[in-house]
């Protein structure tokens, strides 16, 4: 495996603050910093994380969500995570972290910062907490890792429990992190970001202190890991991984977000170019289920909505509440009944294996994508779920991709597998998971044109092609 190494800096002694000002690490993909940072060879950082057994050899699966289940030595301790939420934290940021770092093997707790575990996140998500900050304040955490995101940000700063449980797990030296808007919105007004080598997101970087600000992806500085937004979360949650667990659980998770092969994958492949342009606001329906991918759900409805989509999350399960696939709880808009009443431009289908198999057995759901078909409006599917399309005989004579394990036997020979996205017409087809970022712009830019699409990345702090 290639290391991770990457998403560390120069150790601190090595990298004056002076130097580390003017240093700028341009937004790139993961597979690019990893070329880039092996013909550097650049240093590694001092302190070497203490390497555990992997906990991600072995997975169960329940009726209502997949868990992981660990293999690691009874005496390990299992790493303990704390990660807060309040009314508008964006919820890209907030859910990757927690996904990455329980397929990792970490406890991750999601605290709500406000009255009630509900909680509305910046791009309109509904998010439900395990439990409120004051059942925290006495536990000891391994990571506190904030999420960014306006006003979320700010609510955070404003918690007085958070802010002694992470100004104690910066006493004692233990690890905390923040990105977007946090470092410079929570963790400054703190004083927790003193002697501190740092980045934000470039809309915040001005309230940095410039001596000590650096123009890059990830900072590590001591304890403190900091990361620019929605667009570097991947890269954010892996550092932490590696810090907590080891270099190599690091990259096992990156392989199975499918984040290891970019080099070699075509961003998008499109056959029978058709044009999706409408003349009102674009609808669009994401069904979900208990044990659909979390990042999935997030990061498609996230970015569609940035792009002024009219996005509605339906649950097929009997009540709008569902649990995704790493445990994360998501309200969704309305039921699925309740969606037959409209007609929408496009159907989304999510992977997770138990979400997959849970939409499939929804009737309604059924109807509606042959209607779909029937009516050639378009429609689309990412990860194990393309298996969906083609048990409805929707992928009959179409170029179509999905998750690397099931691609060649839900696709009738036409299966692409060197892209992200896959564009036949009117349908779209993803690999999944860490690409489904790929796969949420490009339906931006077959909407609105590449300009929108290019805009909505940038505020991602993505990197995106000029054409």
């Amino acid at each position: 495996m290639e290391s991770l190494s990457f998403l560390l800096p120069v150790p601190p002694a090595r990298l004056t603050p002076m130097a580390a000002s003017v240093a700028t690490v341009p937004l790139m993909s993961f597979a690019s910093v990893v070329s880039q940072q092996r013909r550097m060879a650049a240093p590694k950082r001092s302190a070497k994380p203490t390497k555990i057994p992997s906990p991600i050899a072995a997975t169960t699966t329940s009726t209502a969500t997949t868990t992981t289940t660990t293999n690691m030595d009874s005496a390990v301790p299992r790493r303990k995570v704390l990660v807060p939420i309040g009314f508008g934290t964006e919820e890209m940021e907030a859910v990757i972290l927690v996904d990455v770092l329980r397929r990792a093997g970490a406890d991750v707790t999601v605290a709500s910062v406000e009255q009630q575990l509900e909680v509305e996140a910046s791009g309109g998500t509904k998010l439900v907490a395990d439990t409120s900050i004051s059942t925290c304040s006495d536990q000891t955490f391994d990571l506190v890792a904030l999420p960014g995101g306006m006003p979320g940000s700010a609510r955070l700063r404003d918690c007085d429990i958070l802010r002694k449980i992470t100004s104690k797990q910066a006493e004692a030296k233990r690890l905390y992190g923040a990105i977007c808007a946090a470092p410079a919105v929570t963790l400054l007004p703190w004083g927790l970001l003193r002697r501190k080598q740092m980045t934000c997101h470039p809309a915040f970087m001005d309230k940095l202190p410039t001596f000590w600000a650096v123009k890059s992806n990830i900072q590590v500085s001591g304890e403190l890991t900091t990361s620019r937004g929605p667009g570097t979360a991947f890269e954010f949650a892996l550092s932490l991984v590696e810090q907590l667990f080891g270099e190599s659980i690091a990259m096992e998770v990156a392989e199975l977000l499918l984040m290891s092969a970019a080099d070699n994958d075509t961003g998008k492949v499109e056959f029978n170019k058709v044009e999706w342009s409408v003349d009102h606001t674009p609808r669009v329906l994401l069904p979900v289920a208990n044990g659909s991918e979390d990042i999935e759900v997030v990061t498609i409805a996230d970015i569609l909505r940035r792009a002024k989509v009219d996005v509605v999350v339906a649950s097929v399960e009997k009540t709008v509440q569902i649990i995704a696939s790493r445990g994360t709880k998501v309200i969704a808009d309305i039921l699925i009944a309740d969606a037959q009443e409209s007609v929408y431009d496009l159907i989304i289908l999510l992977g997770g294996t138990v979400g997959a198999e849970r939409l499939s057995k929804s009737g309604i759901l059924k109807k509606l994508l042959k209607e779909q078909s029937s009516a050639g409006r378009i429609y689309g599917a990412v990860c194990s779920s393309s298996g969906i399309l083609h048990r409805q005989g929707l992928l009959k004579n179409k170029r179509a991709c999905a998750y690397p394990s099931i691609s060649d036997k839900v696709t009738d020979g036409g299966a692409i597998n060197g892209a992200k996205v896959v564009v036949d017409g009117k349908l779209i087809t993803n690999r999944g998971l860490a690409t489904v970022t790929d796969f949420a712009l490009t339906i931006v830019s077959k909407l609105f044109g590449h300009g929108r699409a290019r805009s909505v990345a940038e505020g991602l702090v993505l990197d995106y092609p000029r054409r």
